[in-house]
This record gives C-alpha cells, sequence and structure tokens, in this order.
C-alpha cells in the first residue's frame, strides 16, 4: 500500500566538522503514526545516468552526505531520493520523492558571455556552491584559482581577444546562503585590435593552485566561451598634398 506524503526533499550545503557535506531534508508529515525514512544518494555519472551513492535509513527528517572526492566529487550532480513508511509496518510505504539535481563545486556565472570591442567592462564571477575547507591550523584559509584564456579558431594578430582584470582570485569561507558559499568577482574586456574578421572568441578556464587541498585541487570548473563581435572603428586617411580628413570627419 502506497502512502501519499509531500516529503518535498531539498538539497543544501553544509559544512560540519570542517568538511563539506551536503544536507537532505525534507517535511516530516504530521502524523500520529511514527515514520522512518530510506534516503537514497545518487550522483550523475559521466554518461548521464544516476549512479547510487548510498542508502540512509533514518528517523529524521534529514540526512548527510560528505562531498569527500571519492563518492561524491566536486562537479558532481547530487540528488537524494526519499521513501517514508510505517515503524510498525515497513509494508506501507510512501511514494519516492526526488529533490532537484544539486551542483557541488565551482562554476561560473554567467556561463558564457557575448560582448563587442567597445570597451565595456563585464562581471564575470567564480561561484562554489560547497563551502570553503581547509586546514585547521591555516590561520589564512582560502582557496586560490589561476584563470587562463585560450584563443578559439585561426586568429589574424597575435593579440588576445580579452583581457581580464585580474590573473587570479581568492575563495575565502564564508557562511552559506541560497546563492552560494563562496564568490569572487572579475571583469571581463573585449580587447580592442582594429583588425576585421568573422566572430571569434575566447574560453576563460580556472583551476585551483597546488597549495589546496586535493578535493579542490583535483577539480576543474567548467570554462566560460567568450563570443567577441567586432565593431566598425573609426578611419584617418589624406589625398593629394594638403587635404588630411580627421577621425571624426574633418
Amino acid at each position: 500500500k502506497l502512502l501519499s506524503l509531500a516529503l518535498q526533499p531539498v538539497i543544501t550545503p553544509k559544512l560540519v566538522e570542517n568538511r563539506a557535506h551536503l544536507k537532505c531534508a525534507f517535511e516530516r508529515p504530521s502524523s500520529h503514526q511514527p515514520l522512518r525514512y530510506e534516503v537514497l544518494w545518487s550522483r550523475l555519472s559521466d554518461a548521464g545516468a544516476k549512479a547510487e551513492i548510498r542508502r540512509d535509513t533514518t528517523e529524521q527528517p534529514f540526512s548527510y552526505l560528505e562531498v569527500d572526492g571519492v563518492h561524491l566529487r566536486l562537479g558532481d550532480t547530487a540528488f537524494c531520493t526519499v521513501t517514508a513508511f510505517m515503524k510498525d509496518t515497513p509494508d506501507q510505504q510512501s511514494l519516492p520523492e526526488e529533490s532537484s539535481g544539486f551542483y557541488a563545486g565551482i562554476k561560473f556565472l554567467p556561463e558564457s558571455l557575448q560582448i563587442a570591442e567597445d570597451g565595456k567592462e563585464h562581471v564575470l564571477t567564480i561561484l562554489s556552491t560547497v563551502p570553503i575547507t581547509c586546514s585547521k591550523n591555516d590561520d589564512s584559509c582560502k582557496i586560490t584559482f589561476q584563470l587562463s584564456t585560450e584563443d578559439l579558431g585561426s586568429r589574424l594578430a597575435a593579440a588576445p581577444d580579452v583581457a581580464l582584470s585580474s590573473c587570479r582570485v581568492d575563495l575565502h569561507p564564508a557562511a552559506c546562503t541560497a546563492s552560494g558559499c563562496a564568490a569572487a568577482a572579475l571583469t571581463v574586456t573585449a580587447v580592442t585590435d582594429v583588425v576585421r574578421h568573422p566572430r571569434h572568441g575566447t574560453r576563460i578556464g580556472a583551476k585551483a593552485d597546488e597549495r589546496s587541498g586535493p578535493l579542490w585541487r583535483d577539480h576543474a570548473p567548467k570554462d566560460v566561451q567568450v563570443t567577441v563581435q567586432d565593431l566598425p572603428t573609426g578611419n584617418c586617411y589624406s589625398f593629394t598634398d594638403p587635404h588630411i580628413i580627421t577621425f571624426d570627419g574633418w
């Protein structure tokens, strides 16, 4: 017999004993019957299928899973599926309810940029969805990411497509909110090279430095692809000996 319950499981990041965890919390039905819960943790595999990580049976309306770099790694998308059943009659179960996927790791916001060679600055944020963890005796706890750019396609000039306001960013520990656990911002500007070529682009990547722990050092967030659009540039020219036409048309 299946019971219809609104468990509504939700995954949030938590710092437990200086280690990054995910917490699957769900609603406890207002019932006089004592209930137990089975929580199935899973993640998306490289092939796009869900792979089981662990099953928990608990009487509490929550379950924790550590981001340990083995069973759940940075860069994985995790799910939790909750089924309730009667403590005295375990054959009476509820319909399984699955949470939304939770991406655990570092990501760029926005995930792609379309900019023009107009000199304007565009904000790019690097965000951690899980708590920043360091060794307990580290007084200046932070994770440093080195940024890199890679031109896409053939180029007519040696100059890069974009300029970054910084080549490295630091993520410091902070209280987790609905938007994330740590963030740092930089600006991206298209380089005006006065060269006309088809719409081109640059890939921006980030990699944690060698001083970071293995959990962070082995994680490479998804690159940001920046598409750069040429804009018409000013021209100046001269004809016959005394006549000069300037950029502003005089």
